[in-house]
């Protein structure tokens, strides 16, 4: 199947990078966000974001015009996406959140619409089975930020079928990114390997092993990560970090993988990283600042 309009759901970071690498690429796009205001916000992103490439002389300022004459917000409610020959959900990290739109959702498309979800750690084959097509519906995980990182996950569910597998593989090689296949296990493949180490990096704080800055140095420079532990979860934000550490826990069932307090306490405090400029560093001050 030829992909030719897309629908995202959702205005935050993900969507709106998502957004972005799918209108530079051709594509037509009809953002959807509960909030009408959150898609004004996410286009004057992108088009900070796509001006940025231009200086850099990555794409011309015709071509950062084309592309954001391809985006369409003005879409007041879901049916606005109806239609799209794909759509992909990037609502908050909930299940029941994502079930409601599923559900809310499918009754307004055609049959060959495909459906996808963002989700970097619920289980597809359960989101799918809210749906009326299980075998035209996949995960299609995106790693943050959008336009910079390489990598998208291809989740399967148990009842995923090829087409819609194929027809993924050709979008995303046309966003010119490359794929990876995971099977349907909590986390996937990137979070079930990155998640618990963050988690470990809030242990070794918690614990007194070291502070923020000597965390993040150590495997900034003896582990030559291109940015540390604590500095990757502000970025992705404590909230999620927490949410995906209770997905692995809740779907594997061991206690390695239960969030660190500490995690929780941030959250609690609503200290959730670079969203709103304080979690393991304050972002009030330039450059950050450790909290601890």
């Amino acid at each position: 199947m030829e992909i030719k309009k897309v629908g995202v759901i959702g205005a935050g970071q993900m969507g709106s990078g998502i957004v972005h690498v799918l209108a530079l690429a051709g594509y037509d796009v009809k953002l959807y966000d509960l909030s009408f205001e959150a898609g004004f916000i996410a286009v004057n992103r992108i088009t900070k974001d796509m001006n940025k490439l231009v200086e850099r002389d990555k794409i011309t300022e015709q071509e950062k015009q084309q592309a954001l004459d391809r985006i369409n917000t003005n879409c007041r409610h879901l049916k606005a996406l109806s239609d799209s020959d794909l759509i992909i959900e990037c609502a908050v990290e909930n299940e029941n959140v994502k079930r409601e739109i599923l559900l809310e959702l499918q009754s307004s498309l055609s049959e060959q619409t495909m459906l996808t979800t963002n989700t970097s750690s619920i289980s597809i084959t359960r989101l799918a089975a809210q749906t009326d097509r299980p075998e035209r519906f996949m995960g299609l995980h995106f790693m943050n930020p959008v336009p910079q990182m390489k990598l998208v996950e291809l989740v399967k569910g148990i009842a995923t079928g090829e087409e819609i597998s194929d027809t993924l593989k050709n979008v995303v090689e046309k966003l010119g990114k490359s794929y990876t296949m995971s099977e349907d296990f909590p986390g996937f493949i990137v979070n079930r390997i990155l998640m618990p180490m963050i988690n470990e990096a809030i242990y070794a704080l918690y614990e007194g092993v070291g502070n923020v800055e000597s965390i993040d140095k150590s495997m900034r420079l003896g582990a030559n990560h291109p940015m540390g532990p604590l500095q990757l979860a502000d970025f992705i934000g404590l909230d999620t970090c927490q949410a995906i550490m209770n997905v692995l826990h809740d779907g594997l069932g061991d206690t390695k993988y239960l969030p660190c307090p500490l995690l929780k306490k941030y959250v609690d405090a609503n200290w959730l990283g670079r969203k709103n400029n304080r979690g393991f560093y304050d972002y009030h001050v330039d450059p950050p600042k450790p909290t601890r």
